[in-house]
């Protein structure tokens, strides 16, 4: 199949966390299973842009991805982008990845107008707790002029859990044949290094909705919080004053083999998000055989739980006090993740299923739910 892919960023973006590497994990996995995929995109970048060419495609693992640069780049606004989408009829199938932004917009237009079949990824946005916290006039009137009419019109809705199905269902969109499929992940052999006593590791942006603040509240005594991430909304400086007096580290962003040692020697890896619709983090430190303690937020967690990978927790403090207590429940669970991540949650899994909704949608069989 031709496909394009639409996304607001992309690599090197690595500012924007997991959408960006999901999105293209995905890519990667359908190009290498001979599909010939497209992803138009901007070249934003936080306050600048990536240094890549505008008048060319770049081919990144197998995938064409093509640049435009934005004028508006709050909302990911591009001439250029617009007029490349005059061509989208060319392509089978198109996926879009977000709301509340101008590329799906236009994409879905141009979709429409062509008579493309596309699908939207609201990729954890649609969240009335997240609507109502930020912009909440605008994001409402966006939602009732400009999304409800994008929704209608698509082949179908992809959600990577059911749990950010569920949320989006609070919101009373039109959610047409929606498809439930994982993000994934290329499996990577773990480190050979030594598990630190009592320590808990948390991976991913610094952001409000992460609920760090709550994590270093329930840190047990005698237990060490290593924190890794990028720091967008400087968040930081009042998260060292809520942890004084305990043993709390802030690494910064922490990337390939760091991460992975990072990862190996945790105790467990927690995550406490207010909203998460997947948690591509919780993939990587279950493929280190770590186990992972998670609020009943995160996309993942009922799978976590039911796979016996983890623990699903509102009371944080004794979640981590059980497992950092008991070396042998930790080693159980981590098997189980490992486990788990290499039975469904690799991307020639993930493709292959992505691949069946895309075949669905281009002959327009989709079911009602999935």
């Amino acid at each position: 199949m031709r496909i394009l892919h639409v996304v607001p960023t992309y690599f090197p973006a690595t500012r924007y966390g997991g959408p960006i590497v999901a999105v293209h994990g995905l890519c990667k996995a359908l190009a290498a299973r001979g599909h010939e995929v497209h992803v138009f995109t901007t070249n934003v970048d936080g306050p600048g842009v990536s240094d890549v060419p505008l008048d060319r495609p770049v081919v990144l693992d197998g995938v064409n991805v093509h640049y435009f640069a934005s004028f508006f780049p709050r909302l990911y606004v591009s001439p250029e982008m617009k007029k490349a989408l005059a061509d989208i009829g060319s392509f089978e199938v198109a996926h879009l990845h977000s709301v509340f932004l101008w590329p799906t917009m236009a994409a879905a237009g141009a979709a429409k107008k062509a008579g493309v079949p596309y699908l939207i990824a609201p990729r954890g946005m649609l969240v009335r707790e997240l609507i109502r916290r930020k912009s909440r006039f605008v994001k409402t009137a966006w939602l009732q002029l400009i999304e409800r009419r994008n929704f209608k019109h698509a082949a179908a809705v992809h959600f990577t859990s059911h749990r950010e199905l569920t949320d989006a269902q609070q919101i009373r969109m039109p959610l047409p044949h929606p498809a439930i499929v994982p993000n994934g992940i290329d499996l990577v052999e773990k480190p050979k290094v030594a598990r630190d006593a009592n320590t808990v590791v948390f991976l991913g942006r610094i952001n409000w909705k992460k609920g760090l603040d709550r994590l270093i509240e329930a840190l047990p005594d005698g237990a060490r919080l290593e924190i890794a991430g990028n720091d967008e909304e400087n968040l930081t400086p009042r998260l060292r004053a809520l942890a004084a007096g305990k043993d709390v580290v802030f690494h910064g962003p922490v990337y390939g083999a760091a991460k992975w040692e990072l990862l190996t020697r945790a105790s467990v890896f927690a995550l406490p998000s207010l909203s998460e619709n997947f948690g591509n983090a919780v993939v990587e430190a279950m493929m280190m055989e770590t186990p992972v303690v998670l609020s009943p937020e995160v996309g993942l967690a009922e799978h976590v739980a039911f796979a016996n990978a983890g623990l699903m927790a509102d009371d944080f403090r004794s979640a981590l006090t059980t497992l950092l207590a008991d070396a042998g429940l930790r080693a159980e669970l981590g098997r189980n993740g490992g486990a788990l991540v290499e039975r469904e949650l690799t991307w020639p899994r993930v493709a292959e299923q992505m691949e069946e909704v895309y075949a669905r949608c281009s002959k327009g069989t989709m079911p009602v739910s999935s």
